[in-house]
């Protein structure tokens, strides 16, 4: 299946971008942003400065700081009226509400993997246990690097979430999990479908923090075109 890139006339005036995050994410989106002639890094975020200036002056803000900054940005592009596409992970309930409310308001795609082959995986796992049932058993394997703070992964949530919402289980079900830390590992995910007689594997690996970089990119070329709601990526992937 092909999963054409929305690409933007280089004749037309340039998208301009906000990103908060001066991480090692927020650093590869911007030079990512520099690279590509129809787009314009406006500036970039960090706490304790003053977001509103930055975000009058773009057409779309990508989010990887902190579930703390996050708060900030989501009152910032309410304010401004500005799309948003947030991809920070180990968000709280109460900043989770705060974000589905900023989606009344304006588009905003959240995703805690912005990555394109992590949505194609989240559908096929989605898929795949919808049609084996409640027989097989669901373990989602996953490993990344030392500095990574919340466990499970943000992604190994919303695939066993996607899992068992097609089994009609709550949360994230009866999958279980298996959490490993080490070396500098972007993420490497594997999600097994085990019987008494057969085993179902589905797998991505990640070698660069690059696949997020485009992914977001892909996502803030989109999210301006969109009215207020909230998106994933599969929204991004999959909508006609």
């Amino acid at each position: 299946m092909a999963f054409p890139i929305e690409e933007r006339d280089i004749n037309r005036t340039p998208l301009k971008i906000a990103v908060a995050g001066a991480g090692r994410m927020g650093q590869t989106i911007v030079t990512t942003i520099q690279s590509q002639p129809d787009l314009v890094s406006v500036g970039v975020w960090e706490r304790g400065q003053c977001i509103n200036e930055l975000i009058a002056r773009c057409d779309v803000v990508i989010d990887f700081s902190l579930p703390e900054g996050t708060e900030i940005v989501l009152d910032a592009v309410v304010e401004q009226k500005k799309p948003l596409v947030c991809g920070v992970s180990g968000l709280n309930e109460t900043q989770l509400k705060k974000l589905v409310k900023t989606s009344g308001q304006v588009p905003l795609v959240f995703d805690r993997n912005m990555s394109l082959g992590i949505a194609v995986l989240e559908r096929s796992v989605r898929e795949a246990s919808a049609s084996l049932g409640a027989g097989f058993e669901i373990e989602i394997a996953e490993v990344h690097h030392v500095h990574k703070k919340d466990s499970p992964s943000g992604t190994a949530l919303k695939l066993a979430e996607a899992i068992a919402s097609s089994r009609g289980e709550t949360g994230t079900g009866s999958v279980s999990f298996a959490v490993e830390r080490r070396g500098e590992i972007p993420g490497d995910h594997e999600v097994s479908m085990r019987s008494a007689t057969e085993k179902l594997t589905f797998s991505h690996s990640v070698t660069t923090r690059q696949v997020f970089a485009d992914g977001a990119i892909r996502a803030a070329r989109w999210a301006p075109n969109q009215g207020p709601g909230q998106y994933s990526m599969q929204d991004v992937l999959f909508s006609t």
